[in-house]
């Protein structure tokens, strides 16, 4: 029968997602009573929504990011002090493409880091590439990078990602090492691609954190001024429920 080579050639190049609609289409007998034109546009539906489907699960796979979370999941009601309109403009993703910074401030427990897993799940939807990480954690990373010689290729990686997200910006003061690679990163990125920080401390804090005049007023230039600022209020909602708060 004329279907088992076809769907040999289908899967031969490549192409996955219309042979899975072939063999569908052919088990429910549904083939023989579509125009050759609603055939032919069902398989190639499926092969696009198979390919994207594909790049999406990718994205999300070098992401890496904390949270599975997905803008329609976002909770409105609870009394946090969230801007929905600032908040729905963020996932719209301009200021990506204008490769602008973002901030999400406020206290414990309110949500921080699962909004900005969601917005960095929209921009990989949105076909844009996105790396999360906590400050913490990456700063220790790119110590031992550099040690062993991979420094600058993982600086390379820094600069290339369309959004980086660094959570937990402000648990502890950054030392002279983390001053660097800091700024290091920022320079690298800034016009060029675009940072989200989370933070519990509110921005006028930041130039204490950083612990250094000079390296302060180049790392928060390079961050803040051009920076969207969503600052947020209210209880954690740890005390509520166990998901969506970070």
């Amino acid at each position: 029968m004329l279907k088992h080579p076809t769907l040999d050639q289908l899967n031969q190049l490549g192409l996955t997602g219309m042979a899975h609609a072939f063999a569908d289409l052919e088990s429910k007998g549904d083939a023989a009573s579509l125009s050759h034109g609603v055939w032919l546009a069902l398989l190639l539906d499926h092969e696009a929504t198979w390919r994207n489907d594909k790049r999406l699960a990718l994205r999300l796979r070098h992401a890496k990011l904390r949270h599975h979370a997905v803008p329609e999941d976002v909770d409105y009601r609870t009394a946090r002090g969230l801007d929905r309109r600032l908040f729905d403009m963020l996932l719209k993703g301009d200021w990506i493409a204008n490769h602008e910074n973002c901030a999400v401030i406020g206290p414990t427990g309110v949500g921080k880091s699962w909004l900005a897993c969601a917005i960095g799940h929209q921009a990989c939807r949105d076909n844009h590439s996105v790396f999360y990480t906590r400050l913490p954690r990456l700063i220790d990373e790119l110590s031992l990078a550099k040690g062993d010689g991979r420094i600058a290729s993982r600086m390379k990686n820094l600069a290339r990602v369309d959004l980086l997200i660094l959570d937990d910006w402000g648990l502890e003061p950054l030392d002279g090492n983390a001053r660097h690679h800091l700024l290091e990163i920022l320079e690298d990125r800034y016009g060029r691609r675009s940072t989200m920080v989370t933070s519990q401390l509110p921005v006028a804090r930041w130039h204490e954190l950083i612990n250094d005049p000079t390296y302060a007023d180049a790392i928060l230039d390079r961050l803040v001024h051009n920076a969207h600022r969503l600052e947020m209020s209210g209880e954690s909602m740890r005390r509520l429920t166990p998901v969506a708060a970070a």
